[in-house]
């Protein structure tokens, strides 16, 4: 009997402990099967210049950005969902995988590419080394534009970048051209008045600048010892030729030679033919010559005073036709294109803004200004009502078209002195620099002569931190027989 209880006691005491150590092995988390998961190191890379990651946060050695953090997919593994499906217990662990791995090729100086070395560590110039993956060097060595290679982005890159696109088209490149103008007198009818003898003036009919003249009308009257000879001369031909026709057909040629001497003098001296006739009725020369405007138009000088002596060089009048004016525009060199001989131009005044006057380009001058960079154009106008005075400013617009032509936004050419360039997108987050001539500016166009097609998208926001990437990539990526650094 006691040797009973005592295999009792030691039964139930066995069985309790089995109990309690099953019970607390139960308590335990199921791990996900014999498979061990490990979380990846958390790695930080530059939002500007993805290629360079650290194991670290700090700031990025090219531009001194802040690194972010690389977000990696959380995915279970099939041990996992197994274990949760087995257990009903909930408790699943999402454990996240190391992605691929990418091959590094080597590690170069991102300030100077040509310091590489085959393992991390510091430049020579105490820059961090950067890695250089195999599937960075994509696209080095194909034909394209020396220095730059296509890039890809992702597309989270490329909202985080800010990259936009635009679309070559054919656009019809019209130019509206609005300049100033100055008001001038044509050159062509502008007068001066001169005497081609020496005299006094000595009476005086017109006498203030601006008063308008007919054509004929008398300007003012000069005595002349000269002419009053020259009078004397001619009469005394005159009478010798009458006395001498009186005797014979054949006693009159010498006083006809000498009246024809006298006659053609006079003429050269601007004296009228009704003048000269009246010369001959009277016999009596003019004591004072009265000169007459020879144009009709306006007065815009005057230095004839009475009782000035006056000699042949003098100008005493500046008389202007108005009644057709100039126009004198500045155009800028860079619209030049846009301007061509006979094109219509549209006219207004500052104090007449709603009335239009329309003329045409006469004259393209051939010099530059070399402190404005303009050059004038000439525009003739009618002005019979003489509204336009010169020296007036004037608002001028003109409209060109050079027809239809490839363009694109301008934000979408980067020049770099030696060429022009844009940055096309070729799908799948792939940029390709492309090299192109440009023509035209047009508002915000350039006009495309040769590098692109219609239906080309092409970037217009962020390429210059595709073409800082561009270049980095082919500078690093296709350096050949470099300096090499040992750490």
């Amino acid at each position: 009997m006691r040797n009973f209880i005592l295999g009792f006691l030691l039964a139930a005491v066995l069985g309790g402990g089995g109990y309690w150590f099953a019970a607390r092995q139960h308590s335990k988390p199921q791990s996900a099967g014999t498979t061990t998961v490990k979380r990846a190191a958390q790695q930080y890379h530059c939002p500007m210049h993805p290629t360079y990651v650290s194991d670290k946060p700090g700031d990025c050695p090219i531009c001194g950005m802040r690194l972010i953090p690389i977000e990696k997919e959380a995915k279970e593994s099939p041990a996992e969902k197994e274990a949760g499906k087995a257990s009903h217990e909930g408790h699943k662990t999402a454990e996240a995988r190391t992605p691929a791995e990418r091959k590094i090729l080597y590690y170069v100086d991102p300030m100077n590419p040509q310091n590489r070395s085959d393992k991390p560590g510091k430049a020579p110039d105490g820059m961090d080394l950067v890695p250089v993956y195999s599937d960075e060097t994509a696209g080095v060595g194909e034909p394209g534009i020396p220095g730059y290679v296509p890039v890809k982005i992702s597309q989270e890159r490329q909202q985080m970048m800010g990259i936009t696109l635009d679309e070559a088209k054919l656009m019809d490149l019209q130019q509206s051209i609005r300049t100033v103008g100055l008001v001038a007198a044509e050159e062509t009818r502008l007068h001066h008045v001169h005497t081609k003898f020496e005299g006094y003036i000595q009476d005086i009919y017109v006498n203030s600048v601006g008063q308008s003249v007919k054509k004929g009308d008398p300007l003012f009257s000069v005595y002349s010892p000269d002419l009053w000879a020259t009078q004397k001369e001619y009469l005394l031909a005159l009478r010798a030729k009458r006395k001498f026709d009186s005797l014979g057909p054949d006693s009159s040629l010498n006083g006809i030679d000498l009246l024809e001497s006298a006659r053609q003098r006079l003429s050269l001296w601007d004296i009228r033919a009704d003048e000269i006739a009246q010369l001959e009725k009277t016999e009596q020369p003019l004591k004072a010559l009265e000169i007459y405007s020879p144009v009709s138009g306006t007065v815009t000088a005057r230095t004839a005073v009475q009782g000035m002596r006056v000699m042949p060089a003098d100008t005493l009048y500046d008389i202007i036709d108005l009644s057709s004016i100039w126009v004198l525009a500045d155009i800028y060199e860079v619209n030049l294109p846009f301007i061509r001989i006979g094109q219509p131009a549209e006219i207004t005044l500052a104090y007449q803004p709603s009335k239009v006057w329309r003329g045409l380009i006469s004259f393209i001058y051939p010099t530059l200004d070399e402190k404005t960079r303009t050059v004038k154009v000439r525009i003739e106008l009618p002005n019979p009502t003489e509204v336009f005075k010169p020296e007036m400013y004037a608002n001028v617009e003109f409209k060109g078209s050079l027809g239809k032509a490839l363009a694109v936004p301008e934000s979408a050419v980067i020049t770099t002195g030696e060429r022009s360039l844009v940055f096309v997108a070729k799908g799948d987050g792939q940029f390709e620099p492309r090299e192109v001539k440009t023509g035209v500016k047009i508002r915000n166009f350039y006009e495309i002569k040769s590098g692109l097609s219609g239906g080309d998208k092409v970037v217009t926001g962020a390429n210059f931190l595709l073409d800082s990437e561009s270049k980095l990539k082919a500078a690093i990526s296709g350096m050949e027989g470099g300096h090499q650094h040992g750490q």
